[in-house]
Parts: C-alpha cells; structure tokens; sequence
C-alpha cells in the first residue's frame, strides 16, 4: 500500500481493514463456528459495537489522531533509535512491527499483573462468550492508556507514518481474527502458531481458569510468549466445553450491557487482578 495513499487517507484506511476483517470474520463464524454461543448474538453484538462506538467517540474528542501525530513529530524532530540506524526501509518497517507488537504484549502482561490496570482490562474478560466482537471490546479508560504507551514506544522508536498506520490496521484486524470464533484444521491452525497467534491459542486466554488466563497475552506474533515464558498449549477442559469469563462475574445484565461495562472499573464487588500461577504448562 503506497505511504502517499497511508498519509492522505488514514481513517479511511483504517475504517476499510476494520470493516472488511469484521464482515470477513462474520460470515466465517457464521460457515464454522468453533463453540456454540450461550448468550443471545443480537444483544451483545449490540453492546459490543457501542462500547466500540463510545471508544471511538472518547478517543476523537480526547487524543485525536495521537498515534500518527507522534509519528510526524518525531520525525519533524528526528527522534528515534531506528533513525541512528543505517537500514533499508523494508528492515526498518518489519522492526518497528515487530517492537510494535512487543509493546502491546507487555501492555498486556500489565494489564493483568497491576490491580489498577486490570479493573480497566476486566471488562474485556468479562465478556460470558467469545466471539469477533469481544476482539473489539475495551473499556474507553483502556484505550486511552494503551494510546499513550503506543505514542511513547512511536516516538522512542522513530516509527513512519506509514510503519504506525500499518500496524494499526493489522493490531485491529488480529484482534478480531484472534477471537473468532471460528475452526481451523488442526494441521494448518498448528503450522500458523508458530509465528501468529491463533483463536485456538488466543481462546486459552479468556479461560476463566486463572492459571490459564495468565498465559498467551500475544495479539498477533505468537513469538513473544514462547521466548518469555508464558505459552500455553492448551486448556484441561475441551475448548468448546470450557467456561469464558471471569468467576463470579456471569451476570449478563452487567458483564454484557453498555451500562455495566462502562461501570465495571468501578465495581467494588469485580474480580480482583488473577494471580500469576507457576503451574506446568501442558
């Protein structure tokens, strides 16, 4: 995709991948879902796409087009560890992806790991089924807090404007792709995670069995949980027996309503932070 295309028409840009990986993962949903769907589709698509809606909202009123500013103030200014290098431009795209991807990883770990970060980060866990639109289900706080970690890792690594661009689109159609709920044959879903993470892998995350949730916070490179430590193969129970969601959090009045997501930082009686566990990995 030409970088003058990129810089002309970001939010179009950004708008297209979104649309088109979300009717695309629908319709395969649709063809072959992989678990049988316990709460009514209708409601939480609903809810699911207005808590999208409202983050989308928050962020122009907030920190409009921060990420792709940043990228442009740093390079008006040369900032940037990747500039001090003397690299072909296709080298330097793939390591600000792949850093990219690492930031987001690590946000992720976070997440889970500081109390305060996860009242933000529970209400995507909340979700009682897992489907492409819990792939697009944060809470707006969350969202703000990853903007800014995104625009520091942009300016200290001195990525393009195109680089951050790309990697928007690709991070929004992961998320989405990572939880479809969708089958893969086993053969090809086990050559793809090798190098990117799947819904079979992604799904072992949203179990609501803590010493499982605590593994495979990858979005896109599957890279990044087997070289730190926290891969995990697959759950004890079936994927498509196992329990989604947080326990004692399965209310869909306020795990799968705008209202209670937006509430549910506050929530005095949520889930607290699950614990990192040290159990074998199967």
């Amino acid at each position: 995709m030409p970088s003058a295309l990129l810089a002309a028409h970001p939010a179009a840009v950004r708008l297209g991948g979104f649309l088109g990986v979300f009717v695309l993962m629908a319709l395969w949903e649709r063809l072959a879902p992989r678990r049988r769907l316990d709460q009514p589709k209708a409601v939480r698509w609903l809810n699911n796409l207005s808590l999208i809606a409202t983050d989308t909202l928050v962020v122009r009123l907030v920190l409009p087009g921060a990420a792709l500013a940043t990228a442009l103030f740093a390079a008006e200014h040369g900032w940037g560890v990747l500039r001090l290098l003397a690299l072909p431009a296709p080298m330097r795209l793939l390591l600000t992806l792949a850093a990219l991807d690492l930031t987001i990883y690590l946000q992720h770990v976070l997440l889970h790991a500081v109390p305060a970060l996860w009242r933000l980060h529970r209400v995507h866990h909340a979700d009682l089924d897992f489907d492409v639109t819990t792939g697009v289900r944060f809470h707006p706080l969350e969202i703000l807090l990853s903007l800014w970690i995104k625009c520091a890792a942009i300016a200290l690594l001195g990525a393009s404007l195109s680089a951050v661009l790309l990697f928007e689109v690709v991070l929004n159609a992961s998320s989405m792709f990572t939880h479809g709920n969708v089958k893969l044959p086993a053969r090809l879903e086990a050559m793809l995670r090798w190098l990117l993470v799947t819904p079979e892998m992604h799904r072992v995350h949203h179990s609501i069995e803590t010493d499982e949730m605590n593994r495979n916070f990858g979005f896109n490179l599957s890279w990044w949980d087997r070289l730190l430590g926290t891969y995990r193969a697959a759950t004890r129970t079936p994927q498509d027996r196992m329990a989604i969601g947080l326990t004692g959090w399965r209310d869909a009045r306020r795990c799968d309503r705008l209202a209670g997501m937006l509430m549910m930082p506050f929530a005095a009686d949520a889930p607290v932070a699950p614990r990192r566990t040290r159990t074998e990995h199967p």
